[in-house]
């Protein structure tokens, strides 16, 4: 048994030396079975996909089996070779024959030299190029076309966003009248705007004392850590207080602090009391001296004190431009450097905020930048903002210099994003 074994083993792998022996002799034969049919190819016609390059075009075209081919077929290497007739394609494929060629066995470079004497026999033979490879010529009237689309895509016109969709089911938001208030506003702020010469009706307080002044007032409003609303309140009660009631220079302090002590009762849930602001005049003024003064006041202003202030058009403005918190922080500093500055009184609100959220974007993004969602909700061009911008630039150039540095100290900490570090937006005084 263990011979029969032994003589079965020994016969199947007899058997398997004759086939594989055979089966390397039908290989033979079908690669010298190839070569023929390539050389008939060699004056057959072209694939009814193809077409002939015009003679004129010396481009020299490498075939690669990864790309895809027109009729779905892989161009061989042989095949190839018939299709490459000029010097030069025929230099590029004797090139890619050779690399071929270092890997494959020597039946195969046989094959390659043959190949490589038919592309010299068919030297004359013009080069035929795949429809979806030809390069078609393009006429001046038509490249013109191309350009006008292109230009077409780059400049049209920016879509106008809705900022309010994503607060639709947000109650406090108000999406559904939002735009009607701030129409109101629009027609309010024409009431709350005053003279933008004022000061010279006062004969013993001038601009720099209301500069120190509104310094000082930044640095108490931080101090107690009110809310943004109150130090524009603040300062817009000052103003329209001083516009129409003159006043003597050691009462100065005292309308600051009476016109913080009003916004704190208007805006805020927690209101600092009388003694928290005769401390901090350093006790300059006594407890009856600030009720006088506030009863004054409110009946010189009649009681008027729910007008918009710059700060209730930014924060839509701020919106609209899809700000993040760098230009957040950065706005509300160019702002408030521009409360300082009496030269500033003659911009509306509105004016005032759209120019904060334009000279921001411009020192952050280093370029001009002026939307169409932004110009339809503030209802300001870019030229409308160039001379307001224009001033705050001055004033971001040389906040941190001189006496009246406080609102450069605020924004200089972590807490409002170190927005008074930032570069100023200079290029927009050259335009």
């Amino acid at each position: 048994m263990i011979t029969d074994g032994n003589q079965r083993i020994s016969n199947l792998q007899g058997e398997a030396v004759a086939d594989t022996r055979k089966i390397g002799h039908e290989t033979k034969r079908a690669r010298r079975a190839l070569s023929v049919i390539n050389q008939n190819l060699i004056g057959s016609n072209a694939y009814p996909c193809i077409v002939n390059k015009k003679p004129s075009s010396q481009k020299c075209v490498i075939y690669d089996e990864n790309i895809p081919n027109p009729i779905q077929r892989p161009i061989t290497r042989k095949f190839a070779a018939q299709i490459a007739p000029t010097q030069n394609q025929q230099s590029c494929l004797v090139e890619t024959n050779k690399q071929v060629n270092s890997v494959q066995n020597s039946n195969e470079v046989e094959d390659s030299k043959i190949m490589d004497g038919e592309c010299k026999a068919k030297a004359t033979i013009d080069l035929p190029v795949p429809m979806s490879m030809e390069e078609s010529e393009v006429t001046p009237n038509q490249s013109n076309d191309m350009e006008e689309v292109e230009m077409e895509d780059i400049f049209e016109d920016d879509p106008i966003l809705d900022i309010d969709g994503c607060d639709s089911k947000n109650p406090l938001a108000v999406t559904e009248y939002v735009d009607d208030i701030y129409s109101y506003y629009r027609k309010m702020e024409v009431c709350s705007c005053v003279s933008p010469d004022y000061m010279s009706q006062q004969f013993d307080i001038n601009e720099k004392m209301r500069a120190i002044l509104i310094d000082w007032l930044v640095e108490v409003h931080y101090k107690f850590e009110l809310r943004e609303e109150t130090l524009f309140l603040t300062v817009h009660l000052i103003d329209r207080f001083l516009a129409r009631h003159t006043m003597v220079r050691k009462k100065l302090q005292l309308v600051g602090l009476i016109a913080l002590l009003l916004a704190c009762k208007y805006e805020e849930v927690s209101v600092p009391v009388v003694e928290d602001l005769i401390f901090i005049s350093d006790k300059a003024y006594t407890r009856q001296d600030l009720l006088e003064m506030e009863s004054t006041m409110l009946n010189t202003l009649q009681f008027n004190m729910s007008l918009p202030t710059a700060y209730v058009f930014l924060r839509r403005f701020l919106k609209a431009a899809e700000s993040d918190k760098k230009l957040e922080m950065l706005c509300s500093y160019l702002i408030e450097l521009s409360l300082v500055e009496y030269e500033m009184i003659k911009f509306p609100p509105s004016l005032l905020a759209a120019a904060a959220v334009y000279t921001a974007q411009c020192s952050l993004y280093g370029f001009k930048q002026w939307n169409k969602t932004c110009e339809f909700y503030t209802n300001y061009s870019e030229d409308q903002l160039l001379e307001c911008s224009s001033f705050m630039v001055k004033f971001h150039q040389k906040a941190g210099t001189g006496k009246l540095t406080g609102v450069y100290r605020k924004y200089s900490t972590s807490k409002f994003g170190f927005a008074a570090k930032f570069n100023p937006a200079i290029f927009i005084l050259n335009s």
